[in-house]
């Protein structure tokens, strides 16, 4: 019988723990009325100091520009965002947070902080530190996948 190579196992780890954290967020976002996705742009939007172009946010968000089209649709429903007219170019949309997006961006931080509290609950001080350093290394570093 062969045992598990130490990376395989390594990498199931860290896929149960994103499915872990996909559920508390989700879990978390219910009692806002916003979807993860939608989550991920207003958080995305926040941090413009001018209301974005949507292929802006398309191309910060890594999808294509017809995904854009339909979260924010999702979050001018909910009220958390409002399309508006460029102000030099009239064929361009911009994006905007409404004052009603600005208040679920706090309860977003506030779930986020909770849900990070409860998945670190079982670490020191010490050990989120040197976590933190170990994540931020694989998330910033390291060659790009081979085909």
């Amino acid at each position: 019988m062969s045992t598990p190579d130490a990376d395989g196992v390594l990498a199931e780890q860290l896929l149960r723990l994103t499915r872990r954290l996909q559920r508390i967020q989700k879990h978390q976002l219910e009692p806002i009325g916003i979807t993860p996705a939608q989550a991920r742009l207003l958080r995305t939007l926040a941090l413009y100091e001018d209301p974005p172009r949507m292929a802006d946010l398309a191309r910060r968000l890594e999808v294509v520009p017809r995904a854009v089209t339909t979260l924010v649709d999702g979050l001018e429903t909910g009220g958390w965002a409002s399309r508006v007219p460029d102000p030099t170019n009239r064929r361009v949309v911009r994006v905007e947070v409404t004052d009603a997006g600005r208040a679920a961006l706090r309860s977003l931080r506030a779930a986020r902080r909770s849900a990070a509290e409860d998945v670190l609950a079982p670490l020191t001080p010490a050990q989120r530190e040197v976590l933190g350093g170990l994540l931020t290394t694989l998330v910033s570093g390291g060659p790009e996948p081979r085909c």
